[in-house]
């Protein structure tokens, strides 16, 4: 029989793997084992992504540079396609790089080029890490991008498109340049080997530990079996519940406010936050900006397990300044709760190194 779960317990199940409740993480390293992956993105209106959803987890404890350290010294985080992961993870992953590409577009582009790779292949062996720029373009079949995220050189696809098959690894990066090197340097040599129905099943109980709950046949948080069945009253579908995080729900230590970028992974599963947390969140940064209602980046704000408002602001460089735009209540806010909300955004103005301006 599938466990049966209220609407607060399920979103107290999520709130608690994405590390959100009142316990924060010690560091970034056990942010991204719980998390199991961490997006990147450069998008600054703030903070960076990876930066942001560290800082909205660990609090004052956290600087950018602990997440370059893990990364680029300690080698315990490695970054893969847009995000930072756990060693961890990378067995996991492993098969599936072995496989790919999956499309034949991709698959013949490749074998068209298999000169150009090995070309980057033996730079990188010889001279790396290196930049993309640091390596020739030789490709014997150019592809045109049709969406303009690539330019006539073809290396940066090349690399990325070797990244996907594990043969080259992101090793560092300068500003938003990545370096890159190839896998048998920048990998640890004595990762576990897994089939790949077990990788798969494995992975499958990754997602759901970050994850907490998910919708038993979600595009979005794929867990497939892992877990156990449950229903969440009111909640139409099935659902896999995380055995360990059903089993503390008792033990609630409260929650906390947190601020979150629009790319943490708690806010990814859209369908489930209409479903579970009943809010509806659109990222309005690629809208005309007459057609936004809360601001090109908004950063949803929840209280203990609800997501009550959106803050729009920008770190202003040139003023030095973290400039609130608007507060947008999307649920009610109880005096204290707003206080406490306040006293967030003064926190994330001093983490920044910049006073709050605009916030009334």
């Amino acid at each position: 029989m599938p466990h049966t779960l209220s609407r607060d317990d399920a979103r107290r199940i999520i709130v608690r793997a994405q590390l959100l409740d009142a316990n924060r993480p010690g560091d970034v390293v056990e942010v991204a084992e719980q998390l199991a992956a961490i997006k990147i993105d450069p998008t600054a209106v703030i903070a960076p992504a990876q930066h942001a959803t560290a800082w909205a987890r660990i609090g004052w404890g956290y600087e950018p540079g602990q997440l370059v350290k893990a990364v680029e010294d300690d080698r315990v985080l490695f970054e893969y396609d847009g995000t930072i992961r756990p060693v961890s993870v990378l067995p996991l992953i492993i098969p599936r790089m072995r496989r790919w590409p999956e499309y034949a577009r991709v698959r013949d582009w490749m074998a068209a080029n298999a000169r150009f790779a090995d070309d980057v292949l033996a730079r990188l062996r010889a001279d790396g890490p290196l930049l993309a720029s640091d390596i020739a373009d030789t490709a014997q079949v150019a592809r045109r991008s049709e969406s303009g995220w690539y330019g006539s050189n073809q290396v940066p696809r090349m690399l990325e498109c070797l990244e996907r098959q594990g043969r080259v690894a992101v090793v560092g990066r300068e500003g938003r340049l990545r370096r890159w090197d190839v896998t048998e340097r920048a990998w640890p040599r004595d990762l576990p080997e897994y089939s790949d129905d077990e990788a798969a099943r494995l992975l499958d109980e990754r997602r759901l530990q970050a994850a907490g709950l998910a919708k038993q046949r979600s595009p979005w948080t794929p867990v497939g079996e892992a877990g156990e069945p449950a229903v969440i009253e009111g909640v139409k579908g099935r659902w896999r519940v995380d055995p360990q995080a059903l089993a503390a729900l008792g033990d609630d230590p409260g929650g906390r406010v947190a601020i979150l970028n629009p790319y943490d992974r708690i806010l990814f599963d859209r369908p489930r936050l209409r479903d579970v947390f009943e809010f509806d969140y659109v990222l309005e940064q690629f809208k005309p900006k007459a057609q936004r209602v809360y601001g090109q980046f908004a950063h949803p704000i929840l209280v203990g397990d609800r997501f009550v408002a959106l803050l729009d602001a920008a770190l202003d460089r040139r003023r030095e300044t973290l400039h609130v735009t608007a507060l947008h209540e999307v649920a009610p806010i109880e005096p204290e709760e707003m206080e406490m909300i306040r006293g967030e955004i003064a926190d994330l103005g001093e983490w920044l190194g910049v006073p709050v301006a605009g916030l009334g």
